[in-house]
Parts: C-alpha cells; structure tokens; sequence
C-alpha cells in the first residue's frame, strides 16, 4: 500500500455538503460523479496531495443509504492507494481478512476500488484503490 489515498465522509445532501465543505476546505470540489454500480453520488476535494470523498446514496438499497440510517454522517471508509489491487487482495486474504467482494468494481475518480470488512479492521472500513491505466478502460 503506497498512501491514503483519500478519506470517504457519508453525507445525507450532497449539495448541502458540496457547499459546506467548499466554504471549509476554501476550495471547490474538482470533480463530481455518479457510480452506478456503489448506487451513489460523490463530490471530490483536493487539497494539497490529500483528497476527501463526500458520498450519498442513491437508492434504499445503497450501502451508503443504509450506512446513514444506521450511524448518520460522517466517515465512512479510508481509502488506501494500491500499485496492483489484485494482489494486494490475494495477500489480504492470505492473511485472513475479509474481503466484501471476490473481484474489484470500477469506482469514482477512475480507480479499480474493493473494501476490506470493517470487522477484520477495527471498525473502519478500508478500500484498496488502483488508478486505472488507459488500457483498463477498455474493459
């Protein structure tokens, strides 16, 4: 694992948040995106070389959705920036860790994403995160 790669905050409004954390960070958010497949929203902020991540589910069924009924905003996940998820996934596991899928998803902001069950971690959930190469985009 090479860096944080950022911190993911659930939020019930995202326009609400896009706006506080702009007025916080003093910045504006760099990007925003819709992941189909995670049934969320995001907004980006960069500050320095450190990133947060602000989620809000789409759907009944989307994990954030039922992160925010359970415990309310706030951080939902740290990221961890990865060379090659594949085998940092095989090492997990090897190690005994719980991986939440056998495969990695495409994510927000170009990454291939896959989490580490927050049991195996202390209570915070962790994604693996790998930047997608221009060859990887054509899968």
């Amino acid at each position: 694992m090479n860096k944080i790669e950022h911190v993911g905050i659930a939020v019930k409004s995202l326009k609400t948040a896009i706006a506080q954390y702009e007025k916080l960070m003093g910045v504006s958010s760099y990007k925003q995106e819709h992941v189909a497949s995670e049934q969320v929203n995001t907004a980006f902020f960069k500050v320095g070389v450190n990133k947060i991540e602000l989620l809000e589910g789409t759907g009944p069924d989307s994990a954030i959705t039922k992160y925010l009924e359970k415990r309310g905003e706030g951080i939902h996940h740290i990221a961890m920036d990865v060379d090659d998820i594949y085998a940092q996934m095989r090492r997990l596991q090897e190690e005994g860790f719980v991986l939440l899928s056998q495969t990695p998803k495409r994510g927000a902001d170009n990454k291939l994403i896959c989490f580490v069950h927050p049991k195996d971690t202390h209570g915070v959930l962790i994604e693996l995160c790998q930047e997608l190469k221009e060859r990887d985009n054509d899968k």
